[in-house]
């Protein structure tokens, strides 16, 4: 649990540790960007994250605050609370490093780590997902990548309340 704690990160001292990273070594490392709220962790953002993680050296996840979740998914949501998410992303060997963001998309977020890859789930267009203008300009890359069959938050959810 103490290398989980290790990396989780506020924005700013990851914005830090990033810069530091890219400095100090002679082949910079490809760092590999997704965010979102991952509020019941399962197999389907398990799978998702380590093909993520294939794309690069490092993998960030951004987490929504506790707010920003109860803004896109209701008031019943989050189920877990951002401290509890953040541990369980951190505690995979997959992530390199999680966040948070307060805001209801991560543009701030990305603006800052400038990462050189941002990846989100299949049911965003390229040209939909949040950030990625900022990050083709700067010669970076956007991906795609598919969900696993019958794996989701909103199904698990449901299965829960007897949907």
């Amino acid at each position: 649990m103490r290398r989980a704690r290790t990396k989780v990160k506020t924005p700013r001292s990851l914005r830090l540790k990033l810069a530091a990273l890219r400095r100090a070594k002679k082949k910079k490392p490809k760092i590999v960007f997704t965010n979102g709220c991952f509020d019941i962790l399962h197999a389907g953002h398990v799978s998702y994250l380590e093909r993520a993680r294939a794309l690069g050296d490092l993998l960030v996840v951004a987490l929504n605050s506790d707010d920003s979740v109860k803004r896109l998914k209701g008031p019943s949501r989050p189920v877990n609370l951002l401290a509890d998410r953040m541990s369980v992303l951190a505690s995979l060997e997959c992530v390199d490093y999680v966040t948070h963001f307060d805001e209801d998309t991560p543009l701030e977020i990305i603006g800052q780590l400038c990462p050189d890859v941002l990846v989100k789930g299949g049911d965003y267009a390229v040209d939909q997902i949040v950030g990625a203008d900022f990050v083709r300009a700067r010669g970076g890359k956007v991906r795609t990548l598919s969900f696993v069959e019958g794996k989701s938050t909103t199904a698990t959810l449901a299965r829960i309340s007897g949907s």
